[in-house]
């Protein structure tokens, strides 16, 4: 018997992100993926090193790594429509966790219950809460992307995205935006290196 999970995933690298915004660069679910969990493992450790956390770093990027794969089957809500009102964002909230068990249904027995926790997240722990501050912080970078493009298009996601991160007080973030953000604003000739 042949199983289709990892073939859905796979397809992510076919789902665009931002797409209600004209951007210079595209981005799709599986690259982002991949961003969220490289900040979420720097946030989980900056937390446990700096600010005496005790957050399981493991879990953090795996939950990251899995955290869209709903989106296979639902595609990319565009955030203004998934978060326009309480029933529409509860609604597709179910949509979701319906399209995660459906991919948790496409494995093998013998290792679902290896995979569901990452898919099927603790929304309560704090793990979940350093990959979503981690989502919104690869969000934010990509603003800054498109802005030094010249895309003007994504000034007022910026903002409200930083307000969002800003207003979650970890400290985690602070400190990732005093030590990394700005880098992120620079050209390849004005980063450090050879």
């Amino acid at each position: 018997m042949s199983y289709d999970f990892y073939a859905y995933l796979d397809r992510m690298k076919y789902i665009k992100r931002w797409q209600l915004m004209r951007s210079e660069r595209e981005e799709n679910i599986m690259e982002h993926s991949q961003s969220v969990s490289l900040l979420a493992h720097a946030l989980a450790v900056i937390r446990n090193k700096l600010f005496g956390g005790s957050v399981d770093v493991g879990k953090t990027v795996l939950l990251a790594l899995y955290h869209e794969t709903g989106e296979v089957m639902t595609g990319d809500l565009p955030t203004p429509i998934k978060y326009y009102n309480r029933e529409l964002q509860n609604a597709y909230k179910s949509l979701e966790k319906t399209a995660c068990e459906k991919m948790i249904s496409m494995l093998p027995d013998e290792i679902k219950e290896e995979i569901s926790p990452y898919v099927l997240a603790d929304e309560q722990s704090e793990e979940y809460k350093i990959v979503k501050a981690a989502d919104r912080l690869s969000a934010y970078i990509k603003c800054l992307e498109e802005l030094r493009s010249g895309n003007g298009e994504f000034s007022k996601a910026k903002k409200s995205i930083e307000e969002d991160l800003r207003a979650r007080n970890l400290p985690e973030v602070e400190y990732f935006f005093e030590k990394f953000i700005p880098s992120f604003s620079l050209t390849l000739d004005e980063l450090g290196g050879f």
